[in-house]
């Protein structure tokens, strides 16, 4: 049971430092910042949603 664990984690290891690609540091930086405008446009997009839905409740229930 032991041994397989170990060999799992050591599988894994060697599959992070040999075999996957990461992102430069420029890219890593660039996808966050689209990441970020992403989430604010469609934070906006829901707070103005929410502001018209609002709007015409208290114009529904103002008759």
């Amino acid at each position: 049971m032991k041994l397989g664990i170990l060999t799992n984690i050591r599988d894994a290891y060697d599959e992070l430092r040999y075999k996957t690609s990461w992102p430069t540091g420029s890219q890593l930086i660039k996808s966050a910042l689209i990441v970020m405008v992403a989430s604010v446009i469609i934070a906006l997009i829901i707070l103005i949603m929410d502001q018209l839905v609002n709007q015409l409740m208290h114009f529904i229930y103002s008759l």
